[in-house]
């Protein structure tokens, strides 16, 4: 199994870097080491992503089948469901995120509990705050049906996520900076 997602990562990669040496030559740049690093972080956070928003989907879309004929509004409903799929791939995120797409140098220290707590913050800033006020908007203003809401919201999402994670999140120290 290692074998066919080496493989299958070895093949992204190909392609990624094919495509991002065009872009960047349409632009007139040369696609450095440095840059093709970044964006690599960057697809392997959205693929993180792509899978925890079919998780939170399923989720959200799960508890809204239930919750809808319990409850006297559908809108309160869906911001239920949100909420439970947002605590529960939050978490999920962060195990594969730190394991594998803000990964730590030798020298560099982060304490995994504060960046958990800096990662939900960093979340609910977009992925729950923003997410239920444009479900509210979208669905009592703009009349959307609730499976389609959450998935518009995922064009805001995605992009402020990232730089919030890499940026504050998952921002690593070097032991010297601990000492200041």
């Amino acid at each position: 199994m290692k074998k066919i997602a080496d493989t299958l990562w070895n093949m992204i990669l190909a392609v990624a870097r094919g495509i991002l040496t065009l872009l960047y030559k349409i632009i007139r740049k040369e696609l450095t080491d440095e840059a093709f690093k970044a964006w690599i972080q960057f697809i392997k956070f959205g693929l993180v992503g792509f899978m925890n928003t079919i998780l939170n989907y399923i989720i959200t879309e799960g508890g809204y089948y239930i919750l809808k004929n319990h409850l006297e509004s559908n809108t309160f409903a869906l911001q239920i469901s949100q909420t439970a799929g947002f605590v529960i791939t939050v978490f999920i995120s962060f195990l594969i995120n730190n394991a594998l797409v803000f990964t730590k140098g030798e020298n560099e220290h982060r304490n995994p509990w504060l960046t958990l707590i800096k990662t939900y913050i960093a979340y609910s800033v977009t992925g729950l705050f923003l997410n239920n006020a444009l479900v509210y908007v979208e669905m009592n203003i703009l009349h959307m049906s609730a499976v389609i809401a959450p998935i518009i919201n995922l064009i805001v999402d995605v992009p402020i996520n990232f730089f919030l994670n890499k940026l504050w999140a998952y921002r690593t120290e070097s032991p010297a900076d601990e000492k200041l």
